[in-house]
């Protein structure tokens, strides 16, 4: 891997690390978060290459409008929506009911 994707996939892992137990993000807003809007698909290859990482929540991660389209990276593939239901976020049919009230923005939560 280019050492400035690995740099961008530790900032997306630190940010990722950041979002509270019982919130979710998407991709775009953690790439918006980081300076690189229109960056939404890396921070999804970031996601995907961090089911090794224990340290890193990548279940906390949708789609825009809440689905869980990273769930096929998961072992077994309703993994993600099982961490997200023990955390107390409400699935169904793949996506977070009530996703803007569990929606946690890293440009407004976290200082730049």
């Amino acid at each position: 891997m280019e050492q400035k994707h690995k740099d961008f996939f530790d900032q997306v892992y630190q940010v990722v690390r950041l979002i509270p137990k019982g919130c979710v993000t998407s991709y775009g807003a953690i790439a918006n978060y980081l300076g690189a809007k229109g960056s939404s698909r890396m921070v999804g290859w970031a996601m995907n290459a961090a089911h090794d990482l224990d340290d890193v929540p990548a279940h906390r991660v949708v789609n825009r409008v809440g689905l869980l389209t990273g769930r096929h990276h998961f072992t077994p593939p309703d993994q993600m929506q099982h961490l997200l239901e023990q955390e107390g976020i409400k699935v169904e049919n793949d996506r977070v009911k009530n996703f803007k009230a569990v929606f946690w923005d890293p440009t407004v939560e976290l200082e730049l």
